[in-house]
């Protein structure tokens, strides 16, 4: 867990020690010039939790999806130790197995999927490699829908596995560095594979993006059901993330300091959303078309790991402050999440940005 969590900062400590920014910090905001509104004053009625960072018989709990505020799905170790359990968590902190593998086995549960009663979800093991596993929220017996996977591309997305029309659908690396855009039904069955020229990943369904592998990001998003490419209107000297309503720009100023926009793919709607020392830390751009969530570095951030968690409200043009020192922070589901305190002793904090009003 501590490692994962050292991991998840040391692209973003990287990536803003080249540019200098853990060195000399700007005298003011280069974005959005207005304080941002702490989430008690700004958000009062959202849905919010704090969860313990370990489960009532003492062993270590890593969420990987939040169904809600309250509940999660994620993993946790047996008590002995022998293996490691993928299981359900409410508010009052009672648990279900769904799955368990012997630890002898390198066992990991990837881009937990939920869609209304039904859960999905990749693991791997040494014996039986990556497949695509689903289980009940209510609990019960989990079952294999099918070991076809292909070679799974991972984004650390909420689109890494979507469920749409009965179907768990994801993309994995195909011949000649094409995409292959997978799909199965979620009782099991032959799983159907389109190919797409190129590299893409998905961005909700139908759609896909490209610029994956490109320093300038996305150009092209395409919808899967009509067959329609939209372009996206790029900027020079700035890398593009898209979704279906908007992109995300990621430039440097004149001064060196990063700056974030909003835009609809078309360039219109251009906003500035944050600057100086912003960055995003979630791949996907504008959650639920109504969020921007990024972080912003301050003197500490170096020593400690964690940074100010922020999100700025797109019909307000407001930025609100989620959490002043914040770590392992995660989207997924419309939940966001993220840790407080330190290696050794923290604790995790949710917010469903669905209930946002």
């Amino acid at each position: 867990m501590v490692l994962r969590r050292l991991r998840g900062y040391a692209g973003l400590i990287a990536a803003l020690g080249a540019g200098g920014l853990l060195i000399v910090l700007p005298p003011a905001a280069q974005g959005n010039p207005s304080a941002p509104a702490p989430i008690a004053l700004a958000w009062p009625a959202a849905a919010k939790a704090t969860l313990a960072a370990t489960l009532s018989d003492g062993t270590a709990y890593e969420p990987d999806l939040f169904v809600d505020a309250a509940t999660s799905v994620g993993a946790a170790p047996s008590k002995d130790g022998k293996v490691l359990r993928l299981l359900v968590r409410d508010g009052a902190g009672r648990t279900k197995v769904l799955r368990s593998l012997p630890v002898g086995q390198n066992p990991s549960y990837q881009s937990v999927t939920v869609d209304k009663d039904a859960l999905v979800w990749f693991e791997r093991t040494d014996a039986g490699g990556l497949q695509l596993w689903t289980a009940s929220l209510a609990g019960g017996g989990a079952r294999l829908v099918t070991a076809d996977v292909g070679l799974v591309r991972f984004y650390r997305s909420e689109n890494d596995l979507i469920i749409a029309g009965g179907k768990a659908r994801w993309v994995a690396s195909g011949p000649r560095n094409n995409t292959q855009v997978r799909s199965v039904a979620l009782t099991g069955g032959a799983v159907d594979v389109r190919e797409e020229p190129g590299s893409w990943r998905l961005t909700g369904w139908p759609w896909l993006v490209d610029g994956a592998t490109s320093t300038l990001g996305a150009t092209t998003l395409r919808n899967l059901t009509t067959g329609k490419d939209v372009p996206v209107t790029t900027t020079r000297k700035a890398e593009t993330a898209c979704s279906p309503q908007w992109c995300q720009i990621m430039s440097l100023d004149d001064e060196g300091y990063s700056r974030i926009q909003l835009m609809h793919p078309d360039g219109s709607a251009r906003v500035d959303v944050a600057g100086d020392t912003a960055t995003t830390e979630i791949t996907d751009v504008a959650p639920l078309g109504r969020f921007q969530i990024f972080v912003k570095v301050g003197a500490n951030s170096e020593l400690t790991g964690n940074a100010e968690l922020l999100a700025y409200e797109i019909s307000t043009h407001r930025t609100v402050q989620i959490s002043p020192d914040a770590g392992q922070i995660a989207y997924r589901n419309g939940v966001l999440s993220w840790s407080t305190g330190n290696l050794d002793t923290f604790v995790r904090h949710s917010l469903d940005l669905r209930s946002v009003r």
